[in-house]
């Protein structure tokens, strides 16, 4: 098919289903986290077995994201990512029959398998139906999910964990996404390269594939930029709810409550000026998808750090607020940047690479670190390295532009 010949109508209408599908992913992603303080007390865990659960998540999530990566570069999109869906909502409902820690450490593992899936392909899919010059306000709205899931999340759970018990709440969210698996299936797609795609991607390009992704220096750049801001949005995500139980005397409801629609306002327009401004920086820069990045991540750290610190919950809101703000503002910006430096054949890959080392490096081991610590020195002071890894995304973002202009060159040779 020629993308050319997809009216704008079905382009938005694209949009749409991609977008409610990152929506579920990022509810059932984060509603483990909302009932974190019912499961520590109902099976009796410490902060180190229960940060595992959420790694467990991330370890399969990106472990599978490799092979994903693959086949979504040499078959079909769609059917990876309806066949994702239907696996992560059923082990996430799943877990609301689990008797135990191992059978919830299962499932939460099996639900970073089903995204690992979507989380590869869908990017590429969503950039392939829009004009290169919109990629950055585009994949912003793609994005908008990442705030707007991860609040209800927390909402969803907090509400249902509080009234009927955390196996409800999984129950509960895990259940819609099915509904969707069809219409994804049944998705028609652009050629890869979209509007901008001239010719089928040579074989050559295909197969070197992951090996020419580590020779590309904006890509690893922007990737370790990436896992260090990931590092940070893990821990904060994961631990906030339990800080605030434990330290603002917050009862799950209320504290979810109070942090999701923080995240939902924040995150909205956090994200959404990102891509507005990136695409405007990149039209007078090669690299301001990158500088905006970098300025929004140096911005935000010391909000962070008061948010952990301050001693009043009124202060540590607003702190939060301002926080989320500068940390999705590079969501939009960051995930265009590996798009435009990376060839068409091969952006599957790309984005599983991306996925295996940002969290790797990132949500993947900072709630058993932040866990950890919290044994150790107790939960506030556990908290504050995260905004150390703030400033670390925000000094590569800058080292990633000396780089970026001369990739995204190459490519569009």
């Amino acid at each position: 098919m020629n993308a050319g010949t997809i009216s704008l109508s079905y382009r938005r209408y694209a949009l749409g289903l991609l977008l409610a599908v990152n929506l579920l992913n990022y509810i059932d992603r984060q509603v483990l986290f909302a009932v974190f303080p019912l499961i520590k007390i109902d099976l009796s865990l410490s902060d180190t077995a229960l940060g595992f659960l959420g790694s467990a998540f991330m370890l399969s999530y990106l472990l599978f994201a490799p092979l994903f990566g693959w086949l979504g570069d040499h078959w079909s999109r769609t059917r990876l990512a309806s066949g994702g869906l239907v696996v992560w909502s059923l082990a996430t409902a799943l877990a609301g029959y689990a008797p135990g820690y191992r059978t919830l450490l299962a499932a939460r593992a099996t639900v970073g398998v089903g995204e690992a899936s979507f989380g590869t392909v869908s990017p590429g899919l969503i950039a392939d139906f829009f004009p290169k010059e919109r990629r950055g306000q585009i994949l912003s709205w793609f994005y908008v999910a990442i705030p707007v899931g991860s609040a209800l999340g927390y909402l969803l759970g907090g509400v249902l964990g509080q009234r009927y018990g955390w196996h409800a709440a999984f129950l509960l969210v895990g259940v819609p996404g099915l509904l969707l698996a069809i219409p994804i299936a049944l998705l028609r797609t652009p050629p890869r390269g979209g509007d901008d795609a001239s010719a089928q991607p040579s074989k050559g390009k295909t197969t070197a594939g992951y090996s020419a992704l580590f020779r590309n220096r904006s890509f690893v750049c922007n990737t370790l930029a990436m896992a260090a801001m990931t590092f940070a949005i893990g821990g904060l995500a994961q631990w906030i709810p339990s800080f605030l139980y434990r330290v603002h005397s917050l009862d799950v409801a209320k504290g979810n409550t109070m942090f999701g629609a923080t995240t939902v306002l924040a995150g909205i327009l956090g994200t959404l000026a990102g891509g507005w401004l990136g695409d405007r920086w990149q039209k007078r820069s090669g690299k301001g998808y990158l500088l905006i990045s970098g300025w929004g991540f140096l911005i935000g750290t010391p909000f962070a750090a008061w948010a952990i610190l301050a001693p009043g919950l009124t202060a540590c809101m607003s702190a939060i607020f301002i926080a989320e703000f500068f940390l999705f503002l590079n969501t939009g910006p960051l995930n265009t940047v590996i798009i435009n430096v990376t060839d068409p054949a091969v952006r599957a890959m790309a984005f599983a690479v991306n996925i295996f080392f940002i969290h790797a490096l990132g949500d993947a081991v900072s709630p058993s670190i932040l866990g950890w610590l919290s044994d150790q020195w107790g939960l506030r002071s556990a908290l504050l390295i995260t905004p150390l890894a703030m400033v670390m995304a925000g000094l590569l973002c800058f080292f990633c532009g000396r780089f970026v202009v001369r990739d995204m060159a190459l490519v569009e040779s």
